[in-house]
């Protein structure tokens, strides 16, 4: 008689095992929902900004990301002098320059 308690109260257990496990899906699905909604889409961002800076040259026209427009002057290898006007040039740090600017008038 005690055997047959004990086999039902093991297989009891077992299920509850599985029921645990099936309780993690959801949790898994949102990762999975985040990562390629998220995380995914900023690394690509992240990807195309540091090409950006790598490929700044003298010369380039670039608007930083506090919105001021300068022609690059000097390149060091963290900051970048910017002409901003006629005689005034400013020294920032690279990863502030949000955008290559086109053809836009000035």
């Amino acid at each position: 008689m005690w055997d047959s308690v004990a086999w039902a109260q093991g297989t009891s257990g077992s299920a509850g095992t599985g029921g645990g496990l099936l309780s993690l899906v959801p949790f898994v699905l949102i990762f999975v929902i985040f990562y390629f909604m998220l995380i995914l889409p900023q690394q690509k961002r992240r990807k195309q900004a540091d090409a950006m800076l790598a490929a700044l040259k003298k010369g380039d026209k670039v608007v930083t990301a506090s919105g001021i427009w300068g022609t690059i002057t000097n390149m060091g290898k963290e900051t970048v002098t910017l002409q901003i006007a006629d005689t005034t040039k400013i020294k920032i740090q690279k990863e502030h320059i949000a955008r290559l600017r086109g053809d836009e008038e000035d």
